[in-house]
């Protein structure tokens, strides 16, 4: 069996691995993990897809059910700062070793069958949590939800944030297509939650064909908003008072909704109290989520890279940064609507700093230089090496904390250069 002394040289044997960087289907990590668990133990299981939206709301859950002191596993993808990221328990990021433990079983097991990275990471994941004596795993699903590895467990609750428009290549070009996909996480007389004020047919259709039990917000629950907290409605249960969520944006009351209505439908079998869901949902953040840091001059920093995400981002500038000029640090992956983000934050972006980034995904300086021209947008900059250099840039164009406000958004990569540069200068501990 194939071992490495490390996390780092584990995976970058497994980015050379498998020939295709996304392969989705379920047969080949279903038969890796029936062999690393052959008696289907896993903890009670939260499974969660949409578009945007699935980290906090996985975030929210996790939260809640450490406030109420159970042991709670949480899976996402991607990282932003370190690979371990991916699978917390008890809210900290697993080591190194346990992680390489996992990698090894996962080798010895595999035999022929093939594994992308990503499917090396859900089953690593999977075979630690259920290894652990947890209460509840939570688990993102990556791309889909259909033939996502994370789809191999069946959950206790299936749950979708939202649908809108992104990896059409793999997904579809519209939201029947892309909602149709993501319902396949649903599974008979399971809920089904969506936290989409406008969900499409398919995913509708699916639930019912499928038939899983189907909760959809503003008709199924509710929320209510008050002077400065929320009350959660539904049937005849009524939770008064919740605290502003942690995560700032109106689209965070959606998601905290559907989190408390998950957390309500398995309360018999892990009961939690009103206090640790108001303090789950206030005491929360995470990294890159219009996460704002306070220097000299504020520092917004948000993942959104694709049209949904950013008109929720453009509405969040406008409603609490009025009068900012607000100077933009961007970059985007080539396979992304770039032209519809354009156009969205044109109007409430003052000028913007295009940020190479080595990936190579990622759209070129020739590309970018194309979408700007096509949306007509002049104040532009480019020409820099990396972040550091175009952040440098931005800044010398700031006048003050009153006036300006230094915007990084576009990509999860693009966020993590500039949080680890910013580390390396103790901007953040």
């Amino acid at each position: 069996m194939m071992r490495f002394d490390s996390l780092k040289g584990w995976l970058a044997w497994q980015e050379s691995l498998h020939p295709l960087a996304i392969d989705l289907g379920l047969e080949r990590a279903a038969r890796v993990y029936r062999a690393l668990n052959p008696e289907g133990i896993k903890p009670l299981t939260i499974t969660v897809a949409g578009t945007n939206g699935k980290g906090s709301c996985i975030a929210y859950l996790e939260a809640i059910y450490k406030a109420q002191g159970y042991r709670v596993g949480a899976y996402s993808s991607p990282h932003i700062l370190r690979y371990n990221e991916r699978i917390k328990m008890d809210g900290f990021p697993v080591s190194d070793g346990l992680i390489c433990e996992a990698f090894a079983r996962i080798e010895s097991v595999r035999g022929d069958t093939s594994l992308s990275y990503f499917e090396f990471g859900t089953l690593a994941a999977l075979d630690i949590f259920w290894r652990s004596n947890l209460d509840i795993q939570l688990l993102e699903v990556g791309l889909g939800g259909r033939l996502d590895a994370v789809n191999i467990v069946d959950p206790n609750i299936a749950f979708i944030s939202s649908i809108g428009i992104d990896h059409v290549d793999w997904l579809g070009a519209t939201r029947e297509a892309i909602g149709g996909e993501k319902a396949g996480i649903f599974r008979i007389d399971t809920p089904a939650i969506v936290g989409d004020p406008a969900p499409p047919d398919s995913l509708i259709n699916y639930a019912l064909k499928k038939g899983a039990q189907l909760y959809c917000i503003n008709k199924d629950f509710t929320y209510s908003k008050q002077a400065s907290t929320w009350n959660w409605t539904f049937e005849n249960q009524i939770i008064d008072q919740i605290p502003e969520p942690g995560l700032k944006g109106e689209h965070q009351y959606r998601n905290a909704s559907a989190v408390i209505l998950a957390v309500h439908l398995l309360r018999d079998m892990l009961p939690v109290s009103d206090n640790s869901i108001r303090t789950g949902i206030k005491n929360n953040h995470l990294l890159g989520r219009f996460q704002l840091i306070n220097d000299k001059i504020p520092i917004l920093l948000d993942v959104g890279h694709n049209p949904e995400a950013v008109r929720t981002l453009a509405d969040y500038l406008k409603a609490t940064f009025p009068n900012k000029r607000i100077h933009a640090i961007f970059s985007m992956m080539k396979d992304k609507d770039i032209a519809s983000v354009l156009e969205i934050m044109n109007p409430v972006v003052y000028d913007w700093f295009f940020t190479p980034l080595a990936n190579p995904r990622t759209a070129s300086e020739a590309i970018m230089r194309k979408f700007f021209s096509q949306c007509s947008i002049a104040r532009v900059y480019f020409g820099f090496n990396d972040f550091k250099d175009a952040f440098n840039a931005a800044k010398s164009q700031c006048q003050s904390q009153e006036n300006d406000l230094l915007l990084v958004f576009g990509s999860f990569f693009l966020v993590s250069d500039c949080l680890n540069e910013f580390e390396k200068c103790e901007l953040i501990k």
